[in-house]
């Protein structure tokens, strides 16, 4: 078969793939109409067959591996305050669709020539690390005589993260606007500008003392890395909306573990790869290996209609058209009783719903209906 015959057959960017190694090779007559022969044979040979139980081999080739994965948290490249969540639990929080990560994080790539100025990317790291008022102060206080907050500042944590008092002072200031802010030495008076109450008064010192004096709210620390010749800054935290506003990001590299942040910043076909990449590197660093077509089946059942679900009762197995599949997954009498309210019908198109009252499941040939002609008796 030569390579012009082969373009009816073969997927657009396999094609694309197969004519630029030829034409690398410099392959001509025989031994490229060879070569072509092998790829279209290839590419038949990984096609799945009609109707076959695509869910069900993606559901065991996924959870096989997944009886092997450790329950366990690692720390990251030996700081103790950077952990990242690998194995089981990563992959229960990626397919659950969380809405928060429970360890975020972020790889920032730069563009060139930052990627390669160790004096800039340390600039960058103390410019996004976030700094609240209790990260810069030795105490908060509430004066209760005076009904105000004393907060006492820690100046040398000021001349480590390098932050300004008169920085720390207008963050509050724009923070807390219906409040009087003034400076009493190394001391900074919050007070009220009309009377509240001794509750209000203790509330208020909790949110004086998560306002954001410096940096990108999120990111809670960061560690400079150099990979394949160029610097990477890696953080624990994420705010991946705030960080692409910098100039010299890199924005077509830099990105997030966390897969709801990607769904709203970068849209639903950012999240849908986002999944497929976190799953299986997922399953990489656990020295497993799973095919990557049944991660792109699970990703494409999480996002087909425009927002990250997850796999469970709140999600995609909750939201089945099917109701003895809805039952048989939880609560069953909750959604009998529901079905029966809202006078739903079963169609029994699936698979659950037909093994449970014992008829042929739609599955293989049992998917196709077949009608013959009789010839007429004489």
């Amino acid at each position: 078969m030569n390579l012009d015959e082969s373009e009816k057959i073969l997927p657009k960017n396999v094609f694309t793939k197969l004519k630029t190694k030829i034409a690398e090779y410099k392959l001509a007559g025989k031994k490229a109409e060879t070569a072509v022969d092998k790829v279209v044979e290839s590419y038949k040979k990984s096609r799945i067959c009609p109707a076959e139980s695509v869910g069900v081999i993606a559901a065991q080739s996924i959870g096989e591996p997944g009886t092997q994965m450790t329950l366990n948290t690692k720390h990251f490249a030996g700081v103790s305050e950077m952990n990242v969540t690998v194995g089981l639990p990563r992959i229960i929080e990626i397919f659950g669709a969380r809405k928060e990560a429970e360890t975020p994080s972020m790889n920032v790539y730069l563009k060139s020539p930052y990627n390669n100025s160790e004096k800039f990317i340390r600039q960058l790291s103390a410019t996004i690390l976030e700094v609240l008022l209790e990260d810069v102060t030795k105490e908060i206080n509430v004066d209760l005589m005076n009904m105000q907050i004393e907060a006492k500042l820690d100046l040398e944590e000021l001349r480590n993260l390098s932050v300004n008092f008169n920085t720390a002072l207008a963050a509050l200031k724009n923070g807390l606007k219906k409040c009087e802010i003034t400076e009493d030495g190394d001391k900074i008076i919050i007070k009220p500008k009309s009377d509240i109450k001794i509750g209000d008064l203790f509330k208020l010192k909790v949110v004086a003392s998560e306002i954001l004096i410096e940096g990108i709210m999120g990111i809670k620390q960061v560690v400079p890395m150099k990979r394949n010749e160029e610097y990477v800054l890696v953080t624990a935290g994420s705010n991946l909306k705030e960080v692409l506003k910098i100039k010299e990001v890199d924005k077509e590299r830099t990105i997030t573990n966390d897969v709801y942040e990607v769904w709203k910043v970068l849209g639903i076909e950012a999240a849908r790869t986002a999944i497929i990449e976190e799953t299986l590197k997922t399953f990489n660093e656990q020295g497993l290996s799973v095919d990557v077509r049944h991660l792109m089946l699970v990703a494409d059942v999480m996002t087909n209609d425009g927002q990250v679900m997850g796999i469970g009762r709140y999600g995609v197995s909750g939201q089945k058209t099917s109701v003895l599949a809805r039952a048989s997954f939880e609560v069953a009498l909750k959604h009998l009783f529901s079905a029966a309210v809202h006078r739903e019908v079963d169609e029994l198109k699936g698979v659950v719903e037909n093994v449970m009252i014992n008829q042929q499941i739609p599955v293989g040939t049992g998917f196709y209906k077949l009608k013959m002609k009789e010839a007429k008796k004489q």
